[in-house]
C-alpha cells in the first residue's frame, strides 16, 4: 500500500507517575527466588527493563487517552471538530460496551458526523488504526483523524506476582517472565491530508503486512473459568517467549524485505527505525535479523517497559523530542502484535 496525502501533523503522549523499579518486584517474589536459587538483579538481566510505570488508583484508560489526545491537539492547527474519526486501539478498555472511544471522544469534543470506534489488535492496535485512517484520508473521506491509546499493566503485575508466589517453579516462571516486562501509559497519533498549516514533514509513504496466524497461542491475554467452579472467573496472561522470539523473527524478516520492496528501498536508504518495545532480547534479535544496527534505531523499553499498543507512538514521540528523528530522514515504524500479526509503515520525517 502506498500514500500520496496522508501525513503524520502530531503526537500526543502522557507518561503514568507510578515508577516501578525491577528491584521492587524481585523483593516481592523473594520466596520464589530463594526457592529456585535465583541470583538479585536477573530480572534486569533477562528482560534489560530496569523500570516500568503504572498509573495511580482508579487511573481510568479514558483519561490517559484523552490527556494524550488534547496534546496532540494543543501542538498543531487541528480542532477536535475537524476530526473526521477517532478511533480507541488500546488493549486494556473500560468496558465491554459502549467503545472506549466514545469517552474519549466525549472528553475532548468532536463532530457528530465523526467515525468514533474502538479497533483490537493485540499491540499492533495503534499501527492499525494509523492505516485505518490513512486509507480514510487517502480516499478524501476526512481531512484528520486520531487514534489514541492507554494501557495499564497493574492488574495484570498483581495477578501474576500472587500465581508466581502460589507455584514456585521454574516452568511457571518460565511462562509468566513476559508480563513483568509490561507497562502503562497513554499516546496518540493525529494524521491529516497536510491541508492545516502543518507544512510536508512526517509523510506517511505507504507500508506492509503479513500474518502467521497458526501462532496466535503464544500469547494470550484474557478472561477463563476458574476450574472446580461453574461461575468464577479468572484474568490471565502465558506466553511463550522463546516461541514469539522464533516466530515473530521470521515473520518480521518477511515483512521487513516486503516493506523495502514496497517503498523501493534498500536497507542503507532506512535512516531510522523505530520498533514495538518488549525488551532487549527480542529488539536485538530483531535487529540482528533485519540486518540494522542498533544506533539506528531507537528504545524505550529500559525505562518504560512494553506498553502494548501505546509502545511504538510514544517512543517514536520521544525521539523526535529528542532530535533522533529529524526532517529529511527515511523513518520505518515497525510493529508486531501477538496473534502473530506484522504490519510496518515507511515515512519521510
Amino acid at each position: 500500500m502506498r500514500y500520496t496525502r496522508a501525513r503524520i501533523e502530531a503526537f500526543g503522549y502522557e507518561l503514568a507517575p507510578v515508577v516501578i523499579t525491577s528491584g521492587e518486584i524481585e523483593e516481592r517474589l523473594e520466596p520464589l527466588y530463594r526457592e529456585l536459587r535465583i541470583p538479585e538483579g536477573q530480572l534486569v538481566a533477562w528482560t534489560g527493563i530496569e523500570e516500568r510505570r503504572w498509573w495511580e488508583p482508579g487511573y481510568r484508560v479514558s483519561q490517559g487517552a484523552a490527556a494524550a489526545a488534547r496534546k496532540a491537539l494543543a501542538s498543531c492547527d487541528v480542532r477536535p471538530d475537524d476530526l473526521g474519526a477517532l478511533i480507541y486501539a488500546g488493549v486494556c478498555r473500560e468496558d465491554y460496551e459502549p467503545a472506549t472511544a466514545c469517552d474519549v471522544a466525549a472528553a475532548i469534543g468532536v463532530a457528530p458526523d465523526a467515525f468514533v470506534f474502538d479497533l483490537a489488535n493485540a499491540c499492533l492496535g495503534v499501527v492499525n488504526g494509523i492505516v485505518d485512517i490513512a486509507n480514510r484520508i487517502e480516499l478524501g473521506q476526512i481531512r484528520a483523524g486520531l487514534v489514541v491509546a492507554c494501557e495499564s499493566a497493574q492488574r495484570i503485575y498483581e495477578i501474576t506476582l500472587q500465581a508466581l508466589l502460589q507455584d514456585r517453579t521454574m516452568d511457571n516462571l518460565r511462562g509468566r517472565l513476559t508480563t513483568l516486562t509490561g507497562g502503562s501509559g497513554a499516546a496518540a497519533v493525529l494524521l491529516t491530508d497536510g491541508s492545516f498549516g502543518g507544512g510536508e514533514g512526517r509523510r506517511l509513504l505507504g507500508g506492509v503486512q503479513r500474518t502467521a496466524p497458526e501462532h496466535h497461542q503464544l500469547c494470550r491475554w484474557g478472561i477463563r473459568g476458574v476450574p472446580g467452579s461453574e461461575t468464577a472467573v479468572e484474568e490471565y496472561m502465558t506466553t511463550d517467549a522463546i516461541g514469539v522470539l522464533e516466530h515473530g523473527s521470521e515473520l518480521g524478516l518477511a515483512t521487513w524485505q516486503a516493506l523495502l520492496d514496497e517503498m523501493g528501498w534498500s536497507p542503507g536508504d532506512v535512516d531510522r527505525t523505530v520498533t514495538h518495545q518488549i525488551g532487549r532480547a527480542h529488539r536485538e534479535g530483531m535487529l540482528r535479523t533485519f540486518g540494522l544496527r542498533e544506533d539506528q534505531d531507537y528504545s524505550t523499553y529500559p525505562f518504560l517497559g512494553n506498553m502494548g499498543t501505546v509502545a511504538l507512538p510514544l517512543t517514536a514521540a520521544l525521539a523526535e523530542e529528542r532530535g533522533v528523528l529529524a526532517a529529511g530522514q527515511n523513518v520505518a515504524l515497525l510493529g508486531i502484535g501477538s496473534g502473530l500479526n506484522c504490519l510496518m509503515l515507511g515515512c519521510r520525517w
